[in-house]
């Protein structure tokens, strides 16, 4: 990367750090259900990633290791990263507690090449995680070289037109451009699993488009298989969503309007 980046990295380290302890005794999280045995993944990447049983795993930013413990639960070899400290911090104590042989690694994702040794038979990342990146074509060059040959990557993320709205205004505005190299920042009381909570999120993110993300990933020699784009989410975690009858959320407002999320698998030839 061509610009100094590393204050807002610390910023937003700074920030995650303090979710850490909010989110690990959220509902949202439900730790207590994921100790005693409920998977943290859902039908959408359980469906399109398939069987790890096996496999050696490489979870992207993975906060504090509730999804990588998922895999591991199915047989994978997992290694977990993420920029949080007390994140990693948990994940090593929940894989403790569990018994498991997941490895928790501290690291920037752009650090990855220098703190995580060898290759993978899977790349995965998920839910709000490139918003947190600003240079997606170094990205797609550190995921390609954590792959063996013929090793898949896949992610599954919220969809770029849902970063264009501000969600701190009621009714949320479209604001923000679909995909811009300038970084947004946000500060606001609470977090996406408490929004009473005590603290002040403080981030600086990156909107990227689809063009962006599957340019990055082809550049760097890997083959698409395939771009699906859902209209529901998994997670309540926007403003004003509302409960379908199969336990998935939409907004309230513009639903089905467009995709609230989209999922990528692509292969290393």
């Amino acid at each position: 990367m061509n610009k100094d980046y590393n204050s807002y990295f610390e910023t937003n380290k700074d920030t995650w750090d303090k979710k850490v302890s909010i989110h690990a005794t959220s509902e949202f999280y439900d730790v207590e259900g994921f100790k005693n045995g409920k998977s943290s993944l859902n039908k959408y990447e359980l469906d399109e990633v398939g069987s790890v049983k096996g496999k050696t795993l490489l979870h992207l930013q993975c906060h504090f290791g509730q999804d990588t413990l998922s895999w591991s639960r199915m047989g994978a070899k997992c290694t977990g990263i993420d920029l949080s400290s007390v994140g990693i911090k948990k994940a090593k104590l929940l894989n403790e507690e569990l018994g498991m042989d997941a490895t928790f690694i501290e690291s920037n994702l752009y650090d990855v090449p220098n703190n995580v040794k060898g290759e993978f038979d899977v790349v995965f990342t998920s839910y709000g995680v490139i918003g947190w990146l600003p240079d997606l074509e170094q990205w797609g060059k550190i995921v390609a070289s954590k792959l063996k040959k013929g090793g898949v990557f896949y992610m599954i993320e919220f969809h770029p037109i849902v970063w264009m709205f501000d969600f701190l205004q009621t009714p949320p505005k479209l604001v923000y451009p679909y995909s811009n190299s300038d970084v947004i920042y946000e500060e606001y009381k609470g977090t996406y699993t408490n929004s009473d909570a005590y603290i002040i999120s403080k981030e600086y993110g990156w909107n990227h488009g689809l063009g962006e993300v599957i340019s990055a990933l082809t550049k760097a020699g890997l083959q698409i298989e395939f771009l699906h784009e859902h209209e529901k989410s998994p997670y309540n975690c926007l403003p004003d969503m509302e409960k379908t009858d199969e336990g998935m959320f939409v907004l309230k407002e513009n639903k089905k309007m467009f995709p609230l999320l989209y999922s990528i698998r692509a292969t290393k030839k």
